[in-house]
């Protein structure tokens, strides 16, 4: 019986109850397919900052490094605001991906098809379906490049730089091009290389690699326009590539294109298999132990890591099988209800879940 190591970051807010239903879908689903899964807690985020006083203790890297995937629920909160940016729970989170060396981020945006009221464009914009890929740099760019204050002129300023190496392009630029091999074979690039040297950089290098790929077709939009295309016509995309700030930006409106950004899975990957999967939404405080926070994001997560970090392609189907059916069936937690909808809790759903296992 294979046996899967992997590190629970439960996180802040509505964090820890997310994770507790991924847990338990995973679970039930290592039974079903004959695997066993061995958990190791740590902090990060706020939570970390308040038993440890830093958002990323080594204890917490130490343990991620010694398992075979990381799940994560959310971290941050109004609690820790006020608090400098080093010091700040997302500071943890950029930690962790720069630690386990995690430089591609993939970021599905998928509408299912109960959902398809949810989304807030016209039936007649998003047709029958929207299933887009993106794949996100996450290890560089304007998060990680040079910054800081000063004064000048007696004004005090901020600057942060955009950073980029050929060799942090190409790596990302060949995930995005097998992914696209993998789906319809089209892959949009998007940048702002009128404008920034970074992205001229980055244009010339994926146009490098994309020498490789004779077979996947590659176009390229600037970062405004594909934010306009996004919601104008999302039918055109399939994979996006694009870096850290944009990536981040694309992702999440791509969520609100998709309905509700509570259906959202990610992962990221770096050179081996070990992955961090979480959902992309955040830690959502103000509804924080009221059992209202929609799971199927985490438990979707739990299939990606199923799927990319341990190679089960089976069982990830069966956990995305499950959550169409208790769609199907109608349950709805607050963030997805819809007029016809049976509108029931976090736990309620995790069970749900379990019960379509």
């Amino acid at each position: 019986m294979d046996t899967y190591k992997i590190t629970l970051l439960r996180g802040d807010g509505i964090g820890p109850e997310i994770v507790a239903e991924a847990v338990k879908v995973l679970d039930d689903t290592a039974k079903k397919f004959g695997f066993s899964v061995n958990y190791t807690e740590a902090l990060m985020g706020g939570c970390a900052i308040d038993s440890t006083g830093v958002p990323l203790p080594q204890e917490t890297i130490d343990k991620c490094l010694e398992s075979d995937a990381v799940l994560l629920g959310a971290v941050g909160g109004w609690k820790w605001d006020n608090l400098p940016g080093h010091l700040r729970p997302e500071a943890g989170l950029l930690g962790i991906r720069g630690a386990l060396r995690l430089f591609a981020n993939l970021r599905p945006a998928k509408i299912y098809g109960p959902l398809k009221g949810a989304c807030p464009l016209r039936p007649d914009i998003i047709g029958d379906s929207m299933d887009i890929m993106v794949v996100r740099e996450l290890t560089g760019g304007i998060y990680f490049g040079k910054r800081g204050r000063e004064t000048v002129d007696g004004v005090e300023a901020a600057y942060d730089t955009e950073y980029y190496t050929v060799t942090e392009v190409e790596r990302i630029a060949r995930v995005a091009f097998e992914s696209a091999r993998k789906r319809s074979r089209r892959l949009c690039n998007v940048d702002k290389a009128n404008v920034l040297e970074s992205s001229r950089l980055w244009r010339e290098t994926v146009l490098s690699v994309a020498r490789d790929y004779p077979d996947v077709e590659l176009t390229h939009l600037y970062i405004d326009n594909a934010a306009m295309q996004l919601v104008r016509n999302p039918k055109q995309f399939d994979v996006i590539l694009a870096s850290n700030i944009f990536g981040d930006i694309l992702s999440d409106e791509a969520s609100q294109v998709a309905g509700s950004i509570g259906m959202l899975a990610s992962a990221s990957l770096g050179e081996g298999s070990r992955g961090l999967y979480e959902p992309i939404h955040g830690s959502a405080p103000d509804i924080a132990g009221k059992n209202i926070a929609n799971p199927l994001a985490t438990i979707l997560s739990v299939a990606m890591m199923l799927r990319y970090s341990f190679n089960n392609t089976e069982a990830a189907d069966a956990i995305e099988d499950a959550v169409i059916k208790v769609l199907d069936d109608g349950l709805r937690t607050p963030d997805i209800m819809t007029e016809d909808g049976k509108k029931v809790g976090t736990v309620e759903m995790g069970d749900a879940v379990v019960s379509a296992l």
